[in-house]
């Protein structure tokens, strides 16, 4: 039972686990990531189209919307063109292994809401990988695939700023709205986001983009 998975894609627990001390682990590795990074072009651009009259019609610079989110849009594909390269060099293309929906899911959870688009993808989805990519990174190194440690240390780097705008953007909209951030944060968590944020967190890539710890250690326990 559930939700069913659009056209092509599966509910993420049903894309197979990998193991990353072989081949086939690291290509479904860097085939997720792929996924990922050309659904997080699609986002850039959605919350532009979607959301720009919003922000224009609260009193902010929608110039400097724009052109925040034209540079993560960028990102994005700069970094799926990478991964894409680099599963090329490993005999692998993107398309070939399956992948899920839980980022379209997201998208449609929150496509009236600029505040919960905001708390849900940058805030909560990209800020998740800066918990897990150190750890790829690592295991990478380990098992001799030093390319692929790099290219996840690019889009390491950038993600920080890409979580970063979305906390100033949610920042920005509650200050307009006289909402208390924190607790705007959770409701919006709460209400779009299908299930609890995962410890451990990376509290120092979390702060780098300003993302403080009294946002996200409340929704970690059982809060239903």
């Amino acid at each position: 039972p559930g939700r069913p998975a659009r056209p092509g894609l599966c509910p993420p627990n049903e894309v197979p686990k990998r193991k990353l001390g072989n081949i086939v682990g690291r290509r479904a590795l860097l085939h997720s990531l792929a996924h990922i990074e050309l659904n997080a072009i699609d986002l850039a651009f959605d919350i532009l189209a979607r959301f720009s009259a919003a922000v224009h019609e609260l009193g902010l610079d929608v110039h400097a919307f724009w052109d925040d989110w034209i540079l993560v849009g960028s990102d994005e594909a700069r970094h799926f063109l990478m991964l894409q390269k680099r599963l090329n060099e490993l005999e692998c293309t993107y398309g070939d292994l399956p992948a899920h929906d839980g980022l379209w899911e997201a998208a449609e959870d929150t496509k009236t809401d600029l505040l919960a688009r905001l708390a849900v993808v940058p805030m909560v989805l990209e800020a998740r990988g800066l918990d897990v990519t150190p750890t790829m990174i690592n295991k990478l190194e380990t098992v001799g695939d030093g390319d692929s440690a790099e290219l996840l240390r690019v889009i390491y780097e950038d993600e920080i700023q890409h979580v970063a705008k979305g906390v100033r953007w949610f920042l920005q909209i509650c200050e307009k709205e006289n909402r208390e951030p924190e607790l705007t944060f959770h409701e919006k968590v709460r209400a779009h986001f299908g299930g609890l944020l995962k410890p451990p967190f990376n509290e120092y890539a979390r702060s780098e983009a300003s993302l403080l710890p009294n946002f996200y250690y409340p929704l970690a326990g059982s809060y239903r």
